[in-house]
């Protein structure tokens, strides 16, 4: 199942959910709604198109937000509940409930929320830990209690929605899956709202490690975990703790002697999965300097990358002159250098050429070339370091009048000669654009960044204008 957005929250969300539904084949297609017939209609007129489209509406059930948010009575939201799922039932068989705030919902009332929205015909009743509040122990007595204590609860699937507030969102997501859940909502690397949610890939993971305990099936390809992993932190411009769980990473580094000795040994004395299960190849060395094409390209296929022969060229090339660099290229190392290639947008801005001057006893200078609609633009300018005085100099290029919201820098492969990758968010005129940038030299990696979130918020910007 994809939840894939919110359709009535906004023009581009609305977008974004129907192309999914018209290109996504296989899993059911999800559209949220509040129980509102308005919101129901628009996520219908978003994923009509689906194979298997689904309607996920909601309420509120805590007496918190029937006080002070909804201001309506427990009678009143029973009511509303109904006719929701009700009125989403005539565009689709599959429908979903969740009742907000549940793990703060009265249990009484909690029962008799769930009781009603399957009887209107919700064939999935999703139990939300909104805030994060609950624990293992308490959220699976509320699964269970809802086993027990509903009447018609095999009529439906049981579903759990958990966020990280208090860290234990997959703690909680096992909890319920013991007490008869039988679907867990959860998003690659955990992002989401406020401290996130619960982790796909920590979740399908420890079901398919511990299955002494958890003997369940997901169906979850999971050496594409990693490669998707990559894909979501590349997308959003949000980078992946090195020490987080199966896809940090230091999820499978080990730099304590005795843990080295013994994972040469046998794997198994520190290792309770193996890299190639989530998609991390064993081998990190695997091309150079004097390899050629063919290799490259079915190390990048072995990697989950088919590219066209124009990115494939522009990849390859970019990879010669890496080699030059390095004395080894690790597989990180291309997965950045072909995302550089792969997510990108019409350059109105080019970096051609970059120095920069720095020290103990000198002011921060950069000299820029650029290209700027194909005129090359030359322009020097100072910071109050080396990273602030290249982009003061590109901002003075390309008049840039926004602001600079987050800069983060990572390094991809260890050692001295490691590849440091820039993630950069920008905004202008209520416009954010996301920029990434790889390069052995940091300074180099922060000013392609910078140029390609410039590069985006042109797109975006003319996209706006168009109408798009």
């Amino acid at each position: 199942v994809i939840e894939a957005g919110f359709p009535i929250s906004s023009e581009g969300e609305f977008e974004a959910v129907r192309a999914i539904a018209e290109e996504v084949k296989g899993p059911v297609i999800c559209a949220l709604a509040r129980a509102e017939k308005a919101d129901i209609d628009r996520a219908w007129q978003a994923i009509m198109a689906a194979e298997r489209p689904r309607i996920h509406t909601f309420i509120a059930t805590s007496d918190i937000h029937l006080r002070h948010k909804l201001r309506m009575s427990r009678e009143e939201v029973l009511e509303r509940l109904v006719e929701a799922v009700s009125y989403a039932k005539r565009y689709t068989d599959d429908v979903e409930f969740s009742p907000e705030d549940a793990t703060r919902t009265d249990i009484d009332f909690l029962c008799q929320v769930v009781e009603a929205a399957i009887e209107a015909g919700a064939t999935t009743v999703n139990i939300p830990d909104t805030v994060g509040y609950s624990v293992p122990g308490e959220f699976g007595r509320i699964i269970r209690t809802l086993k027990e204590r509903v009447p018609n609860i095999e009529e439906a699937t049981i579903s759990v929605h958990c966020h990280n507030d208090l860290g234990l969102a997959v703690a909680n997501s096992l909890a319920a899956i013991k007490n008869g859940a039988r679907q867990v909502e959860c998003t690659i690397n955990g992002i989401g709202e406020r401290a996130g949610n619960a982790s796909l890939e920590e979740i399908v993971m420890i079901l398919r490690v511990r299955k002494d305990l958890y003997p369940y099936f997901t169906g979850v390809k999971t050496d594409q975990i990693y490669p998707t992993s990559r894909l979501v932190s590349a997308v959003t411009g949000l980078t992946v703790q090195p020490n987080k769980a199966i896809v940090g990473a230091n999820a499978f580094a080990h730099e304590a002697g005795i843990h080295q000795d013994g994972v040469l040994k046998e794997k198994l004395t520190y290792e309770i999965m193996t890299p190639e299960t989530v998609g991390i190849p064993r081998s990190h060395l695997v091309l150079g300097k004097h390899s050629g094409r063919h290799a490259f390209k079915e190390r990048l296929k072995e990697l989950g990358y088919e590219l066209t022969k124009e990115e494939l060229d522009a990849a390859f090339r970019r990879f010669k002159k890496m080699a030059d660099r390095k004395k080894v290229v690790y597989d990180e190392d291309l997965v950045a250098l072909v995302e550089d290639e792969i997510f990108r947008v019409p350059d109105k801005y080019k970096l051609l050429h970059l120095n920069v001057q720095s020290g103990t006893v000198t002011v921060p200078t950069a000299t820029v070339q650029m290209e700027v609609d194909g005129k090359v633009v030359l322009e020097a300018g100072f910071g109050n370091g080396p990273v602030d005085a290249v982009y003061k100099t590109i901002t003075k290029i390309t008049r840039f009048k926004g602001t600079l919201v987050n800069y983060s820098v990572s390094s991809i492969t260890g050692g001295t000669d490691a590849q440091g990758e820039v993630t950069v968010k920008i905004e202008e005129d209520g416009i954010t654009a996301i920029g990434q940038g790889a390069h052995t030299d940091i300074l180099i990696a922060s000013a392609r960044a910078f140029v390609n979130a410039l590069n985006k918020l042109e797109y975006m910007k003319g996209r706006r204008l168009e109408g798009i």
